[in-house]
């Protein structure tokens, strides 16, 4: 038994017993005597460090001066008490990172970003007194410590008898149904609608008569939870295209409802991807950063950016890109994607690679490496390993590392039948605008430029190029085109529109598909105009063309486009034998077609990248 624990014995002892006698008057003062030595003693053996005690709370909280609001006044914003040698480094660094001069704002960033032998407590300093600009950064830092990045807060408790899919329709409905373009309609009415059928069956709202005819009618009208979901997601990713309706969806808790879902299907890269979308969308609207920030987005960003899946890292790396108005100063709308760099870098960007894809392509799978014959009308897997081989971000990016590769995504279809949005009737020419605008937004044009395209991506190029021409605030754009790479491009249609009556993709042909065909009258203007354009420029031009046949569907095998429509008139005109699909896929990074892709952007560069 311990001293301390037998005085306090020897004392309850003493004071509940009854009185003695007086006789025992001696030996009871001998032992209080003898007590009060002991807890002397102990005291005196039991000295305790009160600066210990002061330096552990002090790795543990964060002190903050209160502050006039007079800036007039000179404050230092940290607590001025004592702290242990090896600390003062993360607390001048706190101090570096708010400084008024930006190059020493970034020179901090970067020393937190590359410190990998800090306490977990340093790092939890940094977490918690770092502001917006700072954490952003180390978010975009590519060597960060996650530790720097606190758990998202608590998510608010959904309303009794409520679901996600419940609260994800009532934010779509709480959102402005008027005034909206015809796909944005349509996406909205598509997804309250199949939610309205989904929550009914949930609920036993559906009713027949007669025997079995329940079960039946609650399956005809049931939809899976997660197929609602992504029809909410899909018109959330058109609405966040309109500032105000960012602003609705933020102040009606939707920050909080993605984040439960995007927790919650983690398993499911499509819904994901869309959460990202909406969020990289909102995070264009500068207004909204603090909000993005408070509400813990940015450590699942940081974790997401350095993800192996290409999709996922790219989707982070926009939204972070649009919240870093330290170093980025373009802005990414939906559908542009840098491929490299996709961290803060200290390596100078001298000049843009842009990479459009074609019919049924998207900025990823597209440039992915060759693999299997692939239907031309089969559905992608959705699988995210799918998508971790991108040329352009593992091979080129390595060997000319001061390029800035950017990546576009566009919606495509082969029939009517398969359009995402059935009023959707988006031509070249309409689409050129659309892409040429976004592309501005996100600097293009203010660096020497070189244009890779596949297939209908080819025909965008040419008509981006001469809208650019016409319109003096695009000029930069025409001025800084060093060169055009084209992968079977029908300059002169294709007979892929010929078979819409045999194949049933293409019984209602799309738009697309329409324009592509070789009597197409936008087809041949596009053609003399372009030619007419480029006979006074100064860019260079490569061609390729396929020389295999393609499956179409499961009927027919079909050379999509032929040596004589891939014939620009200007350039060099390269045959390779693969198909179709695999004309921008190059197997290796030895073959000859990544080869000479690579040396035609070098040379067209030359003088730029030497700079």
């Amino acid at each position: 038994m311990s001293l301390a624990a037998y005085c306090v014995i020897c004392c309850r002892r003493m004071g509940t017993s009854t009185s003695p006698p007086k006789s025992s008057t001696y030996w009871r003062d001998i032992s209080s005597l003898f007590i009060t030595y002991e807890v002397l003693a102990l005291k005196k053996s039991l000295t305790l460090d009160t600066q210990v005690v002061e330096r552990e709370k002090m790795k543990s909280y964060i002190y903050v001066h209160t502050v006039s609001l007079d800036k007039t006044e000179n404050h230092d914003t940290f607590s001025t008490v004592d702290i242990e040698d090896h600390d003062c480094a993360v607390w001048l660094l706190l101090r570096k990172s708010r400084s008024d001069d930006r190059a020493a704002r970034l020179q901090a960033v970067q020393e937190m970003s590359e410190a990998h032998h800090w306490h977990d407590y340093q790092y939890r300093i940094i977490a918690q007194a770092c502001d917006m600009r700072t954490l952003t950064g180390l978010a975009r830092s590519k060597e960060s410590d996650l530790r720097f990045f606190l758990r998202p807060p608590p998510l608010p408790s959904l309303k009794e008898d409520s679901s996600t899919e419940e609260e994800l329709r009532h934010l779509l409905a709480s959102l402005p149904q008027t005034d909206l373009d015809e796909c944005i309609q349509c996406f909205t009415a598509l997804a309250l609608s199949e939610s309205s059928q989904s929550l009914a069956a949930q609920k036993g709202g559906l009713w027949c008569f007669g025997g079995n005819g329940l079960p039946y009618a609650e399956s005809f009208g049931e939809v899976p939870s997660a197929t609602v979901e992504m029809f909410c997601l899909e018109a959330l990713v058109k609405h966040s295209e309109i500032p105000t309706h960012c602003d609705k969806i933020e102040a009606n808790g939707g920050l909080q409802l993605l984040q439960r879902l995007y927790q919650l299907h983690k398993d499911c890269p499509k819904v994901q991807r869309n959460i990202m979308r909406i969020l990289g969308n909102m995070a264009l609207n500068e207004h909204l950063h603090s909000t993005i920030v408070r509400s813990g987005w940015v450590s699942i960003l940081a974790e997401a950016i350095k993800s192996q899946h290409i999709m996922e890292a790219s989707h982070a790396a926009r939204t972070l890109a649009n919240l870093d108005r330290e170093t980025v100063p373009d802005k990414y709308q939906d559908g542009v994607y840098v491929l490299h760099p996709q961290h803060r870098t200290s390596q100078p960007i001298k000049a843009d690679v842009l990479f459009i894809h074609g019919l049924m392509g998207a900025a990823f799978k597209t440039w992915r490496q060759q693999d299997n014959d692939q239907d031309l009308t089969e559905k992608v897997s959705e699988d995210e390993t799918k998508y971790t081989t991108c040329w352009p971000k593992s091979w080129l990016a390595r060997d000319c590392p001061a390029l800035r590769i950017i990546s576009v995504e566009y919606d495509t279809s082969l029939s009517d039948w398969r359009a995402r949005c059935p009023t959707e009737r988006k031509s070249i020419a309409f689409r050129s605008n659309e892409l040429l605008r976004k592309l501005r937004a996100a600097g293009v044009g203010d660096r020497p430029v070189v244009w890779v395209s596949h297939s209908m991506g080819g025909l965008l190029v040419k008509k981006m190029l001469l809208e650019a021409s016409k319109k003096p605030e695009m000029s930069t754009i025409i001025n800084n085109t060093r060169g055009i790479i084209f992968y079977s491009v029908p300059h002169h249609g294709s007979h892929l529109a010929e078979y819409s009556v045999n194949i049933r993709y293409l019984l209602f042909p799309s738009l697309e598909v329409k324009e592509l065909s070789k009597d197409s009258p936008a087809l041949k203007t596009l053609q003399d105009d372009f030619l007419e354009f480029a006979k006074d420029k100064n860019f260079q031009v490569l061609s390729f063309v396929e020389t295999l046949p393609t499956y179409i569907g499961s009927m027919i095998k079909l050379h999509v486009v032929p040596l004589e429509s891939a014939d620009l008139g200007l350039g060099d005109l390269i045959p390779v034998d693969v198909n179709h699909l695999n004309i921008c896929k190059p197997k290796r990074k030895d073959t000859f077609l990544y080869q000479r892709t690579l040396q035609f952007i070098r040379d067209a560069l030359a003088k730029d990248l030497e700079n």
